[in-house]
C-alpha cells in the first residue's frame, strides 16, 4: 500500500514538472514575445517560487498574492513599483476588474508634479489598459464605464468618445443607475441633446418601473432625480434658444444667450525663470466658474492638435510615458474677471524634460465643459459667446471656443543663449489687446460676486 502510494505521489510530482517544464519551454516564449510588457520587466522581483506557480498553471493564486503585495507599495508612496504589478495580474488573471479599473486611475491620475498636474503623457495607456480590460470581461459594464469615465473627466474632451463608451456600459444589464445616468451629460457635452432627452425619457420609465415593483426611499429619489433633470433640461432647451435655433428662428426671440457676451479674452505670459511661467490676463466674465485650459507641448508632439492630443493613440499598454516629450496641461482660474498664476516647471525635468527645440503655447476655452450656470449664458454650442479677437469655429466641430497660441522656443523656455538671466532680456509673449494694469496678487482673497439687483 505505501509502495503504491509512493508511486502516485511520484506520478503526481512527475506531471507537475513536466507541465512546468511544458509551460516554460513552449508558453512562457510566447508569452514573454506578445504580451510580457516591453518597457518594464513585469516579472522583476518575483521569488523563483512565484514565478514556478505562474508557469505551472497558478495564475489567478499568483495574481491575488501580487496584488495584495500591492497594497504596500500604494501606501508607501511607490507608484513606479505597483506599475509592474498592475501589469503582471491582469495579464496572469484577466478577469481581475478591480485591477484593471484600479491600474486605469493609477497611470492616469497618480502621476503628479509637485503641483499636482497629471502626467497626460501617461493617459493614452491608461485607456489602453480600459480597453484591454473591456475586450477580456464584455459581460460587465465595469470597464466599458471606466474607459468612458477617463474620456469624460480627465481627458474632457472629444465627448463623442465618452458616449461611445457609456452607450457600451449601459448595454450591460449589471449597472447601477447613478453610472447609467451619466450618459445623459455626456450626450450633452457632445452636443447631442436631443438624444439626451431622449435618453432621460428611458432612464424615467425604468425608474418608474422599478419604483413600482420595490417602493422604498432609493427607488424613489432615483425617480425624481431623474424627472427633476429632465424637467431642468426642457426648460434650458427653450430659455438657451437651442430648440429655436434647430427651428431656423433664434434670431426672432429675446433668449439669455442673445445678444452674445463679448469675453474679452487677453492674456500676457513671462519667463520669469528656467522653466518657469508668470501668467497674467483678463476675462470679462464675472460669475465665478471659468476655468481656460493651457497647454505647453513640443510642437511636434505626435498627434496634437488644438490644445488637445489623439489620446486614443495607443494600441498598447506601456508602462513609462516617452521620457523625451514635454507635454503640460492645467486650468487657469478666473475671479474678478482675471486669472494670475505661476506655473512653475523646474522641479519636475523628468516629467518636463525639454529636449525639442520648439514649443506650442494654447489657450481654450469651450463652454460645453462650463457648469450650467455659466452655458446659461453661453449656450450649449457657445452661441452665447463671442469674441472679437480669438473666437474660432474651426477649432472644435460645431462649437465657438476661444483660442489662441504662441511659439517659444527652447532657449526662452529654459532661459539660455541670448535669453540667460542677467541678461537683461526676459521672454515675453502676449496677445495685442493685452493692457498692463500693475502687479496683481496670486493669493486674492475677495471675490466680486455679481449683486442679485444691479442698477
Amino acid at each position: 500500500m505505501r509502495q503504491g502510494k509512493s508511486l502516485w505521489i511520484g506520478l503526481g510530482v512527475a506531471l507537475f514538472i513536466g507541465q512546468a517544464v511544458l509551460q516554460r519551454g513552449v508558453v512562457y516564449d510566447k508569452w514573454a514575445k506578445n504580451y510580457a510588457p516591453e518597457s518594464m520587466g513585469a516579472a522583476q522581483g518575483l521569488a523563483p517560487d512565484q514565478l514556478l506557480f505562474a508557469l505551472a498553471g497558478f495564475r489567478e493564486m499568483v495574481a491575488g498574492i501580487l496584488w495584495v503585495r500591492a497594497d504596500s507599495f500604494f501606501d508607501s508612496g511607490n507608484y513606479d513599483g505597483v506599475l509592474p504589478i498592475i501589469r503582471l495580474v491582469t495579464l496572469l488573471d484577466p478577469h481581475q476588474l478591480d485591477v484593471f479599473a484600479t491600474g486605469m486611475w493609477h497611470i492616469g491620475y497618480n502621476f503628479t508634479d509637485e503641483d499636482q498636474r497629471s502626467d497626460r503623457r501617461y493617459i493614452p495607456y491608461a485607456l489602453a489598459l480600459g480597453k484591454e480590460g473591456a475586450r477580456k470581461n464584455p459581460e460587465t459594464f465595469e470597464l466599458f464605464f471606466e474607459t468612458g469615465w477617463m474620456w469624460y473627466h480627465k481627458v474632457d474632451d472629444d465627448y463623442e468618445q465618452a458616449v461611445k463608451w457609456f452607450e457600451e456600459a449601459v448595454k450591460r444589464p449589471d449597472i447601477m443607475p447613478a453610472r447609467r445616468n451619466l450618459l445623459n451629460k455626456a450626450y450633452e457635452r457632445a452636443g447631442r441633446i436631443y438624444d439626451s432627452v431622449n435618453y432621460y425619457y428611458e432612464l424615467h420609465e425604468i425608474a418608474e418601473k422599478a419604483y413600482a415593483e420595490n417602493p422604498e426611499w432609493g427607488t424613489r429619489n432615483q425617480r425624481n432625480t431623474v424627472a427633476s433633470n429632465l424637467d431642468n433640461t426642457l426648460v434650458r432647451m427653450v430659455q438657451r434658444g437651442w430648440i429655436a435655433g434647430q427651428n431656423g428662428t433664434f434670431e426672432q426671440g429675446d433668449y439669455d444667450t442673445r445678444p452674445p457676451f463679448d469675453v474679452n479674452f487677453s492674456v500676457k505670459v513671462a519667463v520669469v525663470e528656467p522653466r518657469v511661467l508668470q501668467i497674467d490676463g483678463t476675462w470679462g466674465v464675472l460669475p465665478v466658474g471659468t476655468r481656460i485650459r493651457i497647454v505647453l507641448r513640443d510642437k511636434d508632439y505626435p498627434g496634437a492638435t488644438y490644445a488637445s492630443l489623439d489620446w486614443d493613440g495607443a494600441d498598447e499598454v506601456r508602462l513609462d510615458p516617452p521620457a523625451e516629450r514635454t507635454y503640460m496641461q492645467d486650468q487657469l482660474y478666473v475671479r474678478n474677471r482675471r486669472f494670475v498664476r505661476k506655473i512653475d516647471m523646474s522641479r519636475d525635468p523628468t516629467m518636463y524634460p525639454f529636449t525639442a527645440d520648439h514649443y506650442v503655447l494654447e489657450f481654450y476655452y469651450n463652454p460645453r465643459s462650463a457648469p450650467p450656470h455659466i452655458q446659461d449664458r453661453f449656450g450649449y454650442d457657445g452661441e452665447g459667446m463671442t469674441d472679437q479677437n480669438f473666437l474660432r469655429t474651426d477649432v472644435r466641430e460645431s462649437q465657438r471656443v476661444i483660442y489662441t497660441s504662441f511659439d517659444l522656443s527652447k532657449d526662452q523656455i529654459l532661459r539660455r543663449g541670448d535669453w540667460v538671466e542677467g541678461s537683461g532680456r526676459t521672454p515675453i509673449v502676449k496677445t495685442g489687446n493685452y493692457v498692463e494694469i500693475g502687479t496683481q496678487s496670486t493669493t486674492e482673497e475677495i471675490i466680486q460676486v455679481p449683486a442679485l439687483r444691479g442698477n
